[in-house]
Formats: C-alpha cells, structure tokens, sequence
C-alpha cells in the first residue's frame, strides 16, 4: 500500500540538513532598467543510503545537485513585485536513470493602495520528479502543479479591527507513462476569511473560516468532497523575545459520493519563535489536519505534525542548525505511521558571496505496514555562491 503525499509534504521530504531558512550569503544584484536582478547558485554532493525510501529493497548512491536561482524584481514605493525562477537537477552516480531536474517558477506582487488596503497575489508552476515512496518501485513519479491565489486585507496596522480575505486555486497533474497515480489528478480551491482584533500594541485576536474543495479528475473517482474549518486563535509580537501565531478549531470533510464515510474533527495550527539573544533562535511547529486519502484505499488521513528547530549564528561567518521533527498519520484504514527526523547542519560563510555547509539528517518510519518501515540517511557538503 502506498502512503499517498501532498505535495507539501514531498517538498519537505527532499529538503536536506544544513538547509538554512534563509539564504546564508549576501548575494548582489544588477541593475537591469530599473528592476533587480539576482542570481544564486548551490552545488551539493549527498550520500544517500535510502533514496526510495524503501523496507525492503534500499539503494544508495551519492547524488550530485546543480540548484540556480534567478530572481528580477521591482519595486515602486510600498509595491513589491518579483520574479524567481530556479531548478535543481540530480546526478545519481550509482543509478544514472534516476537522474532528474525540477523546475519551479514563482510570480509574487505586493500592492499597498492606501493606509487601510493592500493585496498580495501569487501565481506558481512546478515540475517535479519524485524518486522516493512511489507507487511502482523503481520508477519515479512525475508530476507538474500551478496555483494562483491572492490575499486582500483591509484596516490599518493600527486599527482595532482588520480583514484578510484570500483565494487559491492550484491544478494537480501527473505525467507517469501508463496512467500511473492518474487517479490523483485533481483541482483544489481554497477561500479563507480572518478577522483580526487588537487585544494590545503587539496582540491580536482572529477568527478564522476556510473553505476547500477537491475536485478529482478521474471519471470514476469517489474522492471529491468538500471541508469547512473553523478557527480561533491569536498572533502576537509582544517581545523582542518571541512572536507566533496559535489557532485550535474544528474541521469537517463531507464527501459527495455515498460509499465514502464523512469525518469531522479538532485541528490546530501554532507557530512560535523564542529569541533568547538576538544571534539564536528556537522555533516551534505543530498542526493537526485532515489529508486526502487514495482511490481503493483509505478515505483520509489525520495527520500531526510537530517540529523543533534551533539556529544559532556562533559568529559573523558561521551558523548552525539543529531540527527534530514528529509526524503520526492516523489511515482511516486503522493503518499509522510515525515517522522521527532529526538535522543537523552548520555553514559558513568565506565570503559576503560565497558559503560553505555541511549536514546530516536522519529519518525513520515505523508503520503497522511492515513493508512501508524504513530508515534513511542523508549526508551532504553544499557551496553557495552569488554576486
């Protein structure tokens, strides 16, 4: 049985330790008639002994990664608008027909018309091969995203009350030879509503109402279906210290066809990070959700995830990262998986343009499939460079 995967979570999936959230270099930008525009290149060399992420069957291989990065962008007073353009292509030296590039184009614009109105919008493409949990070993999956959503909010920063209202719509396609997780195909469409209040300076109060539909391309699929989430929470900046966003609530999933059971249940999303001294940072993660089960399998799955980060910059030039995550997926099926991962990484940096990291990451998955139990780990030297 295959686990089925966001596309979220695959992104995290192949994220290596040393990763920094932030780009560790100061990279420069040329000025190309009036916009800016910024290129970065990351080389890594990583050796992998379980890139299927396989039980039964592992295969290792040290993999060479080529990531660029473009970015223009442009800015007239408050508005912002910005192009980035990257892809990262993988050399498997001990399986060269694994060898793969993902593609990812970003369209991102901030527009402030008054004190009181603003609106972001994105619009997004990505092309993706997956090596890792697929659904015929050995052969990799293929698939391709667009998304365009927006967020308008109005009320000044100052105000007691303010209003975020926000759309997306992302198109999900598979490009496997031989109609390969075909059944997965679907369109989502997400609209939100927040209302914020002003508890003090720097506290705020919201409620939030989400909406998502998916809708699934196959004919005969069963899996379309429709939730509504509720939430109440408070975002916060309060101290230099930490700052954070904690919302709790309910969600429920109605499915429109008959043979597919209803569910309903508490989902919590909560995002805090404590500065103890301006140079470290802890961050803390966890949610609670309802993720889209598999045609012929399950109906959903509850998944939660928790995850605990600490960066601290030692110096001027060097910088570390330490991370451990928890996920525990719940199948409708009675299946459950929990998965450990922990990172480590540290980076330096030689020049204002130019770093050097190192990383190891481990991960394990221990499932009540015994077949879907494995271990994984991941060592990596990466060099970034810019301007």
């Amino acid at each position: 049985m295959r686990k089925t995967f966001t596309l979220n979570a695959l992104s995290a999936a192949i994220l290596l330790a040393g990763s920094s959230s932030a780009l560790a270099i100061e990279a420069a930008s040329m000025n190309l008639g009036g916009m800016k525009f910024t290129p970065t290149l990351q080389l890594s060399e990583r050796y992998d002994d379980n890139f299927r992420e396989s039980g039964d069957d592992e295969e290792s291989s040290w993999i060479t990664a080529i990531n660029p990065t473009f970015e223009l962008a442009a800015q007239d007073r408050l508005n912002i608008y910005k192009l980035t353009y990257s892809f990262n292509s993988e050399i498997f030296h001990s399986s060269q027909h694994d060898n793969n590039t993902d593609h990812h184009l970003d369209l991102d614009s901030h527009m402030e018309f008054s004190a009181r109105s603003r609106l972001d919008l994105n619009a997004g493409f990505d092309r993706i091969e997956n090596v890792a949990d697929t659904e015929v070993a050995g052969v990799n999956d293929k698939f391709h995203t667009y998304n365009i959503g927006g967020t308008y909010g109005y009320g000044a920063k100052s105000a007691t009350m303010q209003f975020d209202l926000s759309a997306n719509q992302e198109w999900l396609r598979y490009d496997n030879e031989g109609g390969i997780n075909d059944d997965l195909e679907r369109d989502t469409t997400t609209l939100g509503a927040t209302a914020y209040y002003r508890l003090a300076p720097k506290t705020r109060a919201l409620f939030e109402v989400r909406y998502t539909d998916n809708d699934y391309k196959l004919a005969t699929s069963t899996l379309d279906s429709d939730s509504m989430a509720y939430l109440v929470g408070v975002t916060w900046d309060a101290t230099a210290k930490t700052s954070g966003t904690a919302k709790i609530g309910y969600e429920d999933k109605e499915f429109d066809s008959a043979t597919r059971e209803d569910t309903s249940g508490s989902m919590w999303e909560v995002g805090v990070t404590w500065k103890p001294r301006s140079y470290s940072a802890f961050t803390l993660q966890t949610n609670r959700s309802l993720d889209e089960g598999s045609e012929g399998a399950e109906d959903y799955i509850e998944t939660t995830r928790t995850s605990l980060n600490w960066n601290h910059q030692w110096s001027d030039r060097m910088s570390t990262d330490v991370n451990y995550s928890f996920t525990e997926e719940e199948y409708e099926t009675n299946r459950e998986d929990e998965t450990d991962a922990f990172g480590v990484g540290v980076n330096y940096e030689l020049r204002r343009w130019l770093s050097v990291g190192a990383g190891y990451k481990f991960k394990d998955v221990d499932s009540t499939v015994a077949s879907e139990s494995y271990d994984r780990n991941l060592y990596q030297v990466k060099l970034t460079m810019g301007l």
